[in-house]
């Protein structure tokens, strides 16, 4: 059974990591370095308890995909971490208006520890939404405290076990419970707050996060969509988009959320994508690298969609290679891979992040009109293009706005730790992953150093004024 870490326990924690966080003052690239290390270790030296530990809390995932998908990736952050530590907190030198820096005036820009720093995770990616995160955290110089998803309770326990082995609670610790510990967490005055979730769980972070003014990172999803330019191969379009789509069953924040064909190769496009579902999973039901959906209440949500789509009207059609029985036989949740043609926007999985294998396609005449039907709704996570006409490209990539894109595939601009990852409006705010990371969870503090000369009297600044600083102004503003 899961702790449930009340309100008083949580500011307990907190009280002492910021106690032992001005007590410590400037923290050395040593100190970050251990930590990160340590890090590492909580990570690699539990990599099979984490492979069963977090099927379990699926109903079925594959080793395979917690391996690369989770394991992977936290282990490039860290080691990225680890490596650039150094340079990343150098003081950055700025240039000063003249005659300033003729004078000896100094001027740099020091990163600085925020401090205490909050981390409420996911259930999608265990791992990686833990990890990734806190390399950046802890190469920044703060202490953390992390709140993982309830919906994963084994690995959320195991995870708080694993940090207490390897970590005093003053550096990091992780807190378990349900919506009142996630509620009682947010409501810390953290010194910067981070959450990956929906975006209506977002709206309630900031708004608890907002009553301390605490600067908060949302890595939240939404609606992004897949653009298929006339150009595009379809066979690559169908492959891709197919191997993403039930990645992790589509439980991915990157996930493509609908698809936009022309006209005239929608059924070639669906005829591609089934026979790309079919090679990639023959079974699905018995099908160990085949994951199941989270929960039941997130099952029948998606059912729900289905259902709402196919009373008013659409195309559904159901993609289950050996016609498994998924009704009478599922225990573990998992379900099969949906198209939805011609979706109108009434439909649930037309207003709604899907976060499943169910893909909807619409069609066009013009690609215009793709990007006015985007513009028109909340800016998406990701955008992704398929294509090989350059104009084409530019104007979908100048004319809307997403948190990222990839083109001619789908997600991967979020698995480099070299690129910034985050969202824009409701897909989120702040970024992550690499040095954009640790300039997120740092305080960039501006330094000047003035000379011994007196500046102020130079420049005529020092009362009475007089025509020196009149003629310092004429020659700043050119007038």
């Amino acid at each position: 059974m899961m702790d449930e870490a009340s309100a008083q326990a949580i500011q307990v924690i907190f009280d002492k990591q910021k106690h032992a966080y001005l007590k410590e003052g400037a923290v050395s690239a040593a100190v970050r370095k251990d930590r990160l290390k340590r890090a590492l270790k909580c990570l690699m030296d539990y990599k099979e308890e984490y492979i069963s530990l977090i099927s379990e809390d699926f109903g079925n995932r594959s080793a395979d995909t917690t391996l690369f998908a989770d394991i992977v990736a936290s282990c490039s952050a860290l080691k990225g971490a680890i490596k650039h530590v150094d340079s990343w907190m150098k003081p950055s030198k700025r240039s000063l208006q003249f005659p300033l820096g003729l004078l000896g005036a100094k001027a740099e820009v020091v990163p600085q520890p925020k401090g205490v720093v909050g981390l409420i995770t996911p259930w999608n990616f265990p791992l990686t939404m833990v990890f990734v995160p806190l390399a950046q955290m802890l190469a920044a110089g703060n202490r953390v405290m992390i709140k993982p998803s309830e919906a994963i309770p084994r690995t959320a326990a195991f995870l708080k076990d694993v940090f207490s082995r390897h970590f005093d609670e003053t550096e990091v610790y992780v807190v378990t419970g349900g919506v009142d510990t996630s509620e009682a967490f947010a409501r810390q005055p953290w010194d910067h707050l981070m959450f990956t979730g929906a975006p209506a769980i977002g709206k309630l972070v900031m708004r608890a996060a907002s009553e301390n003014l605490t600067p908060v990172t949302l890595e939240l999803g939404g609606k992004s969509p897949v653009i298929v330019g006339k150009s595009a191969d379809l066979h690559m379009v169908a492959e891709r988009v197919a191997t993403m789509k039930h990645l992790n069953a589509g439980q991915i924040c990157l996930a493509p959320d609908y698809l936009a064909i022309d006209a005239g190769r929608q059924d070639a496009f669906v005829a591609e994508y089934t026979k790309q579902v079919h090679k990639m999973y023959p079974r699905m039901l018995s099908n160990d690298q085949y994951t199941s959906i989270i929960s039941s209440r997130h099952y029948d949500r998606l059912a729900g969609y289905i259902e709402d789509a196919r009373a008013k009207g659409a195309d559904v059609r159901m993609i289950n290679p050996a016609l498994e029985d998924f009704e009478g036989q599922n225990k573990s949740n998992k379900m099969p891979s949906v198209l939805v043609l011609n979706p109108s926007d009434d439909m649930k999985v037309m207003q709604e992040e899907i976060f499943g294998p169910i893909l909807p396609v619409r069609t066009y005449e013009k690609v215009e009109d793709v990007v006015d039907y985007i513009n028109a709704r909340p800016r998406p996570l990701a955008l992704y293009y398929f294509g090989h006409d350059t104009k084409e490209q530019n104007t979908i990539l100048s004319r809307t706005t997403s948190g990222g894109v990839t083109v001619n595939d789908v997600l991967w601009h979020g698995a480099h730790e070299s690129l910034p990852f985050g969202g824009v409006g409701n897909s989120g705010m702040g970024h992550y992953h690499g040095y954009e990371g640790f300039l997120e969870f740092s305080h960039q503090k501006s330094v000047l150093r003035h000379p011994k000369l007196s500046i102020g009297k130079l420049l005529g600044v020092v009362p009475p004024y007089t025509d020196t600083l009149r003629k310092n102004i004429k020659r700043q503003i050119g007038s």
